[in-house]
């Protein structure tokens, strides 16, 4: 007689194709590692479905054999969210295949992409039709709609245009059962009763498995304008945002924080990264975007640095007169986080916290953490016009990253700052996500009635929790 395991991948074959069922060591190794290399796990398999029926089958199959399954997009998550556990008992579900950009609505501004659609594809496709898809993240290349929905991703735009969230209008997703649960509305108004298509964004997969999103998009900007300001500190950086503000208004679409050190590492490890404001503490990263030719918004976003200037607000600034300028200003923003990779092992937090209380929490998390980690160096950068920061622990110098990295550090770091997060009103996941990372600091950090809600909507929607177990909750 078969085994239970055998019996199953068979009937897994049979739904997807054998080329589509993986399961030698060798073809399951990208799907079973985080992109950190923090996570390391097993799977019984990579499944890999060519649309939502089949998606829905595979559910069923291994719902009936009490396999769980793991959802996974572009596999780029920084919380070990879309990686197995080490026991190998797991399917693995890509969704890499069902890539499709459905349909474009120019005159509804709405885009249909399927889960396994890279961001970049669907960006592409938007601006093909002569329009914008706004989420922008480092990995747009690689991560997928699905993965961005999963995790609420946010990046550099969400001080104009809000998070994944804000961004889709209609999902489709199967359910821990198999069941199709078809919301895919282009409506931009429907009080039906509740709105269940949030339940599944920033879920993790634990609800169900988003196969198709109807995305907003938005007129494409016509004129865009990038600045750099150097600045002697992060309470500066907070004017300097509310003058950005009250100058340019909602043409305003990003603002981005970064420390000296870690605009450094990103010149280290990518070869002509532009240094063109030298030896200041921190910098402001900004954009202006018009969807009409608006050839003055450059002269108000000089006037406002000029302005912040002469307020001692602002040290010194310099606005990109090319595309080229404005893309190596962004590339060198956008290249710390796999600098810090390549620099080794580090304490990584995604924190969100009121703008307002940015500045006194760097300050009194020093402390704190320099006490603890005596010589540890921080590699802070992040959204600051939505209050996100990425608050990053490095080695002291002449100390290895792997031991700095040990389970015991993290937890007595982890306990500093969301501590202090926590006393401000702010939360330990801005927009990576809980994955297995978090787990633990999500009970500890979280409101028990919260978690006792979370709980009992799991318990509705997957009784047997087949649906990325260990995550999350």
């Amino acid at each position: 007689m078969a085994e239970p395991g055998a019996t199953l991948l068979a009937r897994l074959a049979s739904i997807v194709g054998s080329g589509n069922l993986l399961t030698s060591v060798d073809d399951v190794a990208p799907y079973v590692t985080d992109w950190r290399g923090r996570f390391r796990g097993a799977a019984l398999a990579v499944v890999r479905p060519a649309d939502t029926g089949e998606v829905g089958e595979v559910v069923r199959a291994c719902a009936a054999a009490g396999v769980p399954i793991v959802p996974q997009g572009g596999n780029t998550g920084l919380c070990g969210g879309a990686t197995p556990h080490e026991g190998g008992g797991e399917i693995v579900l890509s969704l890499a295949r069902m890539n499709r950009i459905r349909a474009i609505d120019a005159d509804n501004a709405t885009l249909t992409a399927e889960a396994g659609a890279t961001l970049a594809a669907v960006q592409a496709a938007a601006n093909e039709a002569g329009l914008a898809f706004p989420l922008s993240l480092a990995s747009e290349g690689s991560c997928t709609i699905g993965g961005n929905l999963a995790t609420n991703a946010g990046g550099t735009a969400v001080l104009r245009y809000g998070n994944a969230r804000d961004l889709v209008l209609g999902v489709e997703v199967v359910l821990a059962d198999g069941n199709v649960l078809d919301l895919r509305r282009a409506l931009r108004k429907d009080n039906t009763g509740y709105d269940l298509k949030q339940l599944f964004v920033g879920a993790e997969g634990t609800l169900g498995i988003v196969t198709v999103a109807v995305l907003k998009l938005f007129a494409a900007p016509r004129t865009r304008i990038t600045a750099l300001a150097a600045l002697g500190g992060v309470g500066d950086a907070v004017r300097l945002l509310h003058l950005a503000k009250q100058a340019l208004g909602d043409r305003l679409v990003g603002f981005e924080l970064m420390s000296d050190l870690a605009l450094g590492l990103s010149r280290k490890h990518h070869a002509g990264t532009p240094d063109p404001l030298p030896g200041h503490p921190w910098y402001a990263l900004l954009q202006a975007d018009d969807s009409a030719d608006d050839r003055g918004l450059a002269d108000r976003v000089e006037a406002m640095l000029g302005g912040a200037i002469d307020r001692g607000i602002a040290r010194d600034a310099t606005v990109a007169r090319s595309v080229a300028q404005a893309d190596a200003l962004w590339s060198a923003r956008e290249g710390i986080s796999e600098a810090q990779r390549r620099e080794g092992p580090n304490l990584k937090h995604d924190i969100a916290l009121p703008v307002s209380a940015i500045p006194g929490f760097l300050e009194e998390a020093e402390r704190a953490l320099c006490a603890a980690f005596p010589g540890v160096r921080f590699v802070v950068f992040g959204h600051l016009g939505d209050g996100n920061l990425h608050y990053n622990l490095s080695a002291p110098a002449g100390t290895a990253p792997e031991s700095f990295v040990s389970s015991s550090s993290v937890e007595r770091a982890q306990r500093i700052v969301h501590d202090l997060v926590a006393s401000r009103g702010g939360s330990i996941s801005a927009e990576h996500g809980i994955g297995q990372l978090k787990r633990g600091e999500l009970a500890r950090t979280k409101a028990p009635l919260e978690l006792a809600l979370m709980r009992r909507i799991k318990a509705a929607l997957d009784p047997a929790g087949i649906l990325n177990p260990g995550k999350v909750l």
